[in-house]
């Protein structure tokens, strides 16, 4: 299965910006990447999904309008676009990969197979 690697985390004051990526080690053509995040003390949470196969995207209600996902094919690539950050949104961030026509659930993670090491983000003044 692809391995992915996170990246981009950081500290940033509420209402900044952050772009997390999420490398692969090989096409990502078969997979849904999707990314999730777990803040101290809860659940783990997904926070949007996409594919190319179908233009599918997801997005969860807590970072829709805030949050783009988009994917470089070329590079093997997805990236996740964070405007207006909160501090609600302080958690490890994790992208994962799932196979098309496989069944998965974005929102729950379920199906997803091969996850990241995840990176830390931090919203705080």
């Amino acid at each position: 299965q692809v391995q992915l690697v996170e990246s981009g985390g950081g500290l940033v004051q509420p209402g900044g910006s952050l772009r997390l990526s999420c490398a692969a080690s090989g096409t990502l053509d078969p997979y849904a990447i999707g990314w999730f995040r777990q803040a101290p003390g809860k659940e783990r949470e997904g926070i949007s999904c996409g594919s190319d196969s179908n233009s599918f995207t997801w997005y969860a209600d807590s970072v829709k309008g805030r949050f783009t996902i988009s994917r470089d094919n070329a590079k093997n690539t997805v990236y996740l676009q964070m405007n207006s950050l909160k501090p609600e949104d302080t958690a490890v961030y994790f992208c994962a990969a799932a196979v098309i026509g496989g069944g998965y659930v974005c929102s729950a993670g379920r199906g997803f197979g091969s996850w990241g090491r995840g990176t830390a983000v931090a919203v705080s003044s």
